[in-house]
């Protein structure tokens, strides 16, 4: 089965130590993620969380306790990290990534998850893939959580959504 990878959220919001979502083993993810990106080829989405224009429902309450996220999809602390060059992203102002445009993408392919945070974004996009019936692959290694008992926790629960959803690592991927 072909396989499309999904690097979730590469973005300096996450990625800079000074930022209140920072996710502190960001750095060490990246090393895993870009042999996994170099692997893929062609077959990888990159992904942003970006804020609305105009936040409603819920989101308005989650904007009143992070009101520096409120700035536009150009803003710095939005842009994926100078690591990575993508050509395009996927876009989206909710925690998971499973969009039209990224069910467009992987078509019926596996979908192989990597990025941050594997307690939000990746699980959120993890468990609205499997429901909409893709397998995906969450490799654990290129994945960092806000802390590390968190990442673990996370991950625990993604592996109670087996067969739909298998977590693994770097090796086994480009085994």
């Amino acid at each position: 089965m072909k396989s499309v990878l999904a690097a979730i959220d590469l973005q300096n919001v996450f990625a800079d130590p000074a930022s209140d979502w920072f996710t502190p083993r960001f750095a060490e993810a990246l090393p895993p993620i870009h042999r996994l990106v170099t692997a893929f080829g062609e077959d990888v989405v990159f992904t942003r969380f970006i804020a609305p224009t105009q936040p409603e429902g819920a989101w308005k309450q989650y904007y009143k306790q992070w009101p520096f996220a409120l700035q536009p999809p150009d803003a710095p602390l939005y842009q994926v990290v100078d690591a990575f060059t993508p050509a395009s992203t996927v876009d989206a102002t909710t925690f998971g990534k499973w969009t039209p445009r990224m069910a467009t993408r992987v078509g019926g392919a596996r979908l192989v998850l990597a990025g941050v945070s594997t307690d939000c974004c990746v699980l959120s996009t993890a468990l609205a893939a499997a429901d909409a019936g893709v397998a995906v692959t969450v490799v654990a290694d290129a994945c960092a959580g806000v802390d590390d008992e968190s990442h673990a926790k996370a991950l625990d629960i993604l592996r109670l959504y087996s067969p739909l959803v298998e977590v693994t690592t770097t090796e086994e991927v480009l085994g």
